[in-house]
């Protein structure tokens, strides 16, 4: 598709043009609801969603959260709303009151659809902690002190809450909506309007609201499918949940760009995950590290059907090489691809691409995207020379527009050039291949010298003992840092100081070798479950007594 017409896309006008090129072919499916849709299916029932969105008052602009899993109801959701020109705001399951609240405070969010999972809280009595008067309010005409902007409450389930409609009253409303202001709407669109609402993982920082609009997520949809080259034969397993940009665009808006079905997995589980491969014979896998590592550890993996599978996707988090290998070896995904990206620049901007040498395609996070520019620069931003290690910079057109209400953070994270600081540490080799180095904050610092966390994770993950591990630096005064291990052992193992030590030695550069391992049970997950490091650190501080040399003043 020529650069000029996809910039200019719509999300809605995807599914017109699958509808008039491959409307009987499946669109998605959800084996375990017994829920298929054809592609015209999909529109037609998108299409009655979102007029009864419209028959609700939903105006343009205007914020619609879901709190939901991998369900067809949140598929809807995505496109109807795209199609009325609503933003899209997806609230993480795992989301506890605190985090809600904020959530749709900072989004301004009106209409909230909630859905219970089997893997999280109930989203229902979350809500009634942030609202204690939620069960008193009129239907469709909430009016709420503490969130002002929130008026209507929509359930997905059989079950009918107080004071919330009931998804499938939006079928009754959409007979009020005339079907001329219906196209009118959708008429009045431009790819440049924003239509997402992305929250970032706050694992370093608060997080923020990050504005996507139709032109970041098609163009980037669009060239990440183009790089893993999707077909419309493929049958693309999503068991990351959507309300992570590698799901909602990765997956769901790729897959329907290139006029593949996209068959969700409502909430991980490495059992249902293998299930659903062997059942839908799914031809590309799209799964984050852990989920990859625990269907490695699934007792009957020999005992399902992975025949079908020809290639796979991988990211969000640093992938070890180690894992990577087994699951192209043992998982069956001849084709396995890792990529990178942020939610500020629309979930990805580089991926290897299966047909690229196994050691580049495992090694490295793979290479731009089209339409992206990469630099890696030093502490004064100058750029540094291939193969040295700086802050990875990106722009292009999956660029965010902005941090919501915020220009002095866009400002911050988006130099005057256009150039989107990641505070991530990378290196770019002669052939354009990106390897992560570590987080620009994680940088441990031990007498002087600077020790990038990544390249001892890497090591220390191939220990036999070693299940996860993550490196962080423990203040000690006068040195600056200690190098610590944290790390989750397999089964009953048990591993010392000494044994890491001696295990490094010859490896590793001696400064680099931890001289402390912290061995944890699991590791303090954000709720978009991505590991905190400050967490780590506090509880490092914490476990060797490094209070005070944490409290000391420095210049």
């Amino acid at each position: 598709m020529p650069d000029t017409e996809l910039a200019r896309l719509r999300i809605g006008d995807i599914l017109d043009r699958q509808v008039e090129r491959n409307g009987d072919r499946d669109c998605v499916a959800y084996p375990a609801q017994d829920v298929r849709f054809t592609y015209k299916q999909f529109r037609d029932r998108v299409d009655v969603v979102a007029r009864g969105l419209m028959a609700l008052g939903v105006r343009k602009a205007e914020h619609v959260a879901i709190m939901a899993p991998n369900i067809p109801e949140w598929s809807l959701v995505q496109f109807a709303t795209a199609r009325i020109g609503a933003v899209l705001v997806p609230l993480n399951t795992q989301y506890r009151a605190r985090e809600l609240e904020a959530a749709l405070r900072n989004s301004e969010t009106t209409t909230l659809f909630l859905a219970p999972s089997a893997d999280a809280p109930d989203p229902f009595a979350t809500l009634r902690e942030v609202l204690p008067d939620l069960d008193e309010a009129p239907v469709g005409h909430a009016r709420f002190e503490k969130l002002p902007r929130l008026g209507r409450l929509i359930s997905i389930g059989k079950r009918r809450h107080p004071s919330m409609l009931r998804f499938d009253d939006l079928f009754d409303l959409a007979i009020q909506s005339h079907p001329q202001d219906y196209a009118r709407r959708g008429e009045a669109l431009d790819s440049f309007d924003v239509i997402l609402l992305l929250f970032t993982s706050g694992t370093t920082d608060t997080p923020k609201g990050v504005m996507l609009t139709h032109r970041n997520c098609v163009v980037t949809a669009w060239n990440m499918a183009e790089r893993l080259e999707v077909t419309q034969d493929e049958r693309i397993c999503a068991p990351v949940p959507f309300y992570h940009c590698m799901s909602s665009i990765g997956a769901s808006l790729a897959g329907a760009l290139r006029g593949a079905c996209v068959v969700p997995v409502e909430t991980f589980n490495p059992r249902t995950v293998l299930e659903t491969i062997q059942a839908e014979r799914c031809t590309l896998l799209s799964a984050m590290p852990y989920m990859l590592a625990a269907m490695l550890d699934e007792p009957n993996l020999g005992s399902y059907d992975r025949s079908s599978l020809r290639k796979g996707v991988t990211g969000a988090t640093p992938v070890p090489v180690p894992l990577a290998k087994l699951a192209t070896e043992q998982l069956g995904i001849p084709a396995l691809t890792i990529g990178y990206g942020l939610t500020e620049a629309t979930a990805a901007i580089t991926r290897s691409a299966p047909s690229d040498p196994p050691e580049k395609r495992l090694g490295t996070v793979g290479r731009a995207l089209a339409n992206v520019q990469l630099k890696v620069v030093d502490a004064t931003g100058a750029p540094v020379a291939s193969g040295i290690a700086g802050e990875l910079c990106c722009r292009g057109l999956g660029l965010m527009k902005g941090y919501f209400r915020d220009p002095e953070g866009t400002a911050e994270a988006i130099d005057p050039e256009g150039w989107l600081h990641t505070k991530d540490l990378a290196t770019i080799d002669a052939d354009g291949y990106v390897n992560i180095v570590g987080r620009l904050r994680d940088m441990v610092v031990r007498s002087g010298e600077k020790i990038y966390p990544r390249e001892v994770e890497i090591f220390l993950a191939l220990h036999p003992k070693i299940a996860e591990v993550h490196v962080i630096g423990v203040p000690l005064r006068g040195i600056g840092e200690d190098v610590c291990a944290c790390v989750v052992l397999k089964g009953e193992a048990t591993l010392d100081d000494a044994e890491v030590r001696e295990y490094c030695k010859g490896h590793l550069q001696d400064s680099k070798i931890p001289t402390l391992v912290m061995v944890l049970r699991s590791f303090p997950l954000s709720a978009g479950g991505k590991i905190l490091k400050r967490e780590l650190r506090k509880m490092a501080i914490e476990r060797f007594g490094r209070q005070a040399d944490a409290a000391e003043t420095t210049a």
